[in-house]
């Protein structure tokens, strides 16, 4: 992991990603129960490991990658082999979760506004806690400030058990990254919202298009990365609690590839993609049609669509 990604795998400081432009300081390494090491991109929510990151960096798949490496450590003959030593590396030691602070001021016009071409209402924004943000501290220094070139939303999780407030911080309109956030891979946005049972659970891919949903009174929930999905344990208790469970992420490359992985692993879903006539995701569809044009067609979905 050291010698691919360039960073030192002990520190404890919040470094720049070496696999995209960075402007600011965003991943740091931790392990897992198992004593795997990941580097955790907090902008991105990518959990990588030692092969995820070789694939990353040179763009290969995960048999190019176990090459790459067996050929950069020695371990296997080939042409052009690149002699190294293996890496010296002492046990990363844990290290606390960062720390997240905001300060909450009150919402625009403008950013209401912004919601509501996704038909989000304020009464929704305060049932999953997301509010605008004045100023984001991460481990007590000042990084970001709300403009109105650049305003900042807050999905607030509660506490953990040492008292650290958990945020995921969305920046709707940055080109490079999107969002912050210091979550862990299990939380699942929306699952305290949800009742106790139901007719349909729809498990998408964004905290924006499960609060859509919900205006439209569709339960849903969503991982916290469209890279993720939602855990055995979970799952199993939806299927007891949902008469029938839908898959809906966007309809693009990275939505088709991860919900061709899901598919793989749990065919006895429902999955759908938006229409080619939509946009690629349901929010982007409401904003696309409008809110009525947008009632008509999931009416239309539910009356016709064969669930398993």
């Amino acid at each position: 992991m050291q010698h691919y990604t360039g960073l030192d795998v002990n520190s404890k400081k919040l470094m720049l990603s070496p696999f995209r432009v960075d402007n600011h300081f965003t991943v740091s390494f931790y392990k897992s129960k198992s004593d795997i090491l990941y580097l955790h991109d907090f902008a991105t929510n990518e959990h990588i490991n030692c092969f995820q990151a070789v694939m990353k960096k040179f763009g290969v798949n995960f048999y190019e990658a176990l090459n790459i490496i067996a050929k950069d450590f020695g371990l296997i003959e080939g042409e052009n082999d690149i002699k190294i030593k293996p890496l010296s590396v002492q046990p990363l030691k844990e290290t606390e979760s960062s720390r997240l602070q905001v300060q909450i001021k009150s919402y625009t016009n403008k950013e209401l506004e912004w919601w509501k071409q996704f038909g989000i209402s304020v009464k929704t924004l305060k049932k999953f806690h997301v509010f605008s943000i004045e100023h984001v501290f991460l481990n007590g220094e000042l990084k970001f400030t709300s403009s109105e070139q650049c305003p900042i939303y807050g999905y607030y999780f509660g506490k953990d058990k040492n008292s650290v407030e958990k945020w995921k911080i969305y920046f709707p309109l940055k080109e490079n990254y999107r969002f912050l956030n210091n979550l862990s891979k299990k939380v699942l946005q929306g699952y305290h919202q949800l009742p106790k049972t139901g007719d349909l659970l729809v498990i998408t891919k964004s905290m924006k298009d499960l609060m859509a949903m919900y205006e439209f009174g569709i339960s849903a929930v969503s991982p916290n990365s469209e890279t993720l999905f939602i855990d055995d344990k979970k799952l199993e208790e939806f299927k007891k609690r949902f008469k029938h469970i839908l898959v809906l992420y966007d309809q693009d490359r990275p939505g088709k590839h991860n919900m061709w992985l899901i598919r793989k692993q749990y065919p006895e879903l429902n999955y759908y993609f938006m229409p080619w006539y939509l946009a690629k995701d349901f929010t982007d569809s409401i904003k696309m049609v409008g809110v009525e044009n947008m009632k008509e067609y999931v009416n239309e979905f539910m009356s016709n669509y064969k669930f398993k």
